[in-house]
C-alpha cells in the first residue's frame, strides 16, 4: 500500500489567506455601506451629467474649426469629459473626512485597538466604495455622453486593461493623498485649511477642469514627475482616449504605481509617528 502525505499550510500561508479574507470582508462592507445612499448617487449622476454637457461644449469650442486641441481630436475630448465626470466619483477627490472626524472626537482610539492597521482598513473600505461608484456613478455618464456626442472608442486591445489598472491605481493613490490630508488632524485638530488646499490643488492639477496637455510641455513634466496629481485623473483619461502610444501609456501607469507605493508607505510612517504622540480629546 502506498503512503499518503498530508500537506498542511504553513503559518505564513494562513496569515496571508486570513489577511486577504479580512481585506475582502472590509471592502464588501464598504460597498454595502455606500450602496445604501441611492438618492445621493442619483443626485450625483444628475449633477455630473449637467456639468458634463457644460465642460464638453467648452472643450469642443476650444477645438474650434481645427477639430483638435493639444493633440486631442473632438471625439477624444468628448470621451475625456464624460469619462472624467464618471471617474471623479470613483476616485473621489473631495468629501472624505472620516479619519479627521474620528481623530477630532477621539474615536480613533477604537481603531488603534483593532487587529487591522488603520491604513489597511480605510483603504479596503475605500476600494469597496469605489466599486459601488463604478456601477452607480461612472457608468451613467459614460452611457449618456455617446447619445449626444461623437466619442472615441479604444482602437488598441491593451487600452482597456491598462485603463482598468490605471483606475484602480488612481483610487489607491487618491486614498493615500486624502489619508495624509486627514492625518494632519493628529497635529492640527482642525483640518479645514489642509482640506481647502487639497481641494484647490487636486482639482486644477489632476486634470479635472482642463486636460493638463494644454499646459507648456516643461510644466507638464514637472507636474507628472514631481507631484502625484496628474496620476489621479489625467493619466487614466489619457490612457482611455489613447492620447499616446502604448509604450507611453504603460510608462504612465507604471509612474502611477510608483506614486501609489510611495504614498502608501508614507501613510504608514505618518500613522506610526502620530500614534506616538496621540492625545485623545475628552478622555
Amino acid at each position: 500500500m502506498g503512503s499518503v502525505t498530508a500537506t498542511v499550510a504553513s503559518p505564513t500561508d494562513s496569515n496571508v489567506i486570513l489577511w486577504f479574507r479580512t481585506f475582502g470582508a472590509i471592502s464588501l462592507s464598504g460597498f454595502r455601506r455606500y450602496a445604501t445612499y441611492r438618492q445621493a448617487a442619483l443626485a450625483g449622476v444628475v449633477t455630473n451629467t449637467v456639468f458634463g454637457f457644460l465642460r464638453c461644449y467648452v472643450l469642443l469650442a476650444v477645438a474650434g474649426e481645427a477639430g483638435a486641441a493639444a493633440g486631442y481630436d473632438r471625439a477624444q475630448l468628448a470621451t475625456f469629459v464624460w469619462a472624467g465626470q464618471g471617474l471623479l466619483a470613483v476616485v473621489l477627490l473631495w468629501g472624505w473626512t472620516d479619519l479627521a472626524d474620528r481623530i477630532r472626537t477621539g474615536d480613533i482610539a477604537g481603531d488603534l485597538l483593532r487587529p487591522v492597521h488603520p491604513v489597511t482598513s480605510y483603504l479596503a473600505t475605500d476600494l469597496g466604495r469605489a466599486g459601488y461608484a463604478v456601477l452607480a456613478r461612472m457608468l451613467p455618464p459614460i452611457l449618456i455622453g455617446p447619445l449626444f456626442f461623437d466619442v472615441h472608442l479604444p482602437a488598441r486591445w491593451p487600452t482597456v486593461p491598462l485603463f482598468a489598472g490605471s483606475v484602480v491605481l488612481a483610487v489607491v493613490l487618491c486614498f493615500a493623498c486624502r489619508f495624509l490630508v486627514n492625518a494632519t488632524a493628529y497635529w492640527l485638530q482642525d483640518v479645514r485649511g489642509p482640506m481647502m488646499l487639497w481641494m484647490l490643488a487636486s482639482g486644477v492639477l489632476a486634470g479635472l477642469y482642463f486636460p493638463l496637455r494644454f499646459l507648456p510641455e516643461g510644466l507638464q513634466r514637472v507636474l507628472w514627475f514631481g507631484t502625484p496629481f496628474p496620476s489621479l485623473l489625467q493619466t487614466p483619461l489619457d490612457v482611455l482616449v489613447e492620447r499616446d502610444p502604448t509604450a507611453v501609456q504603460v510608462g504612465l501607469v507604471a509612474l502611477q504605481a510608483g506614486w501609489a507605493v510611495l504614498l502608501l508607505v508614507t501613510c504608514r510612517l505618518v500613522q506610526r509617528r502620530a500614534e506616538r504622540r496621540l492625545v485623545v480629546q475628552g478622555g
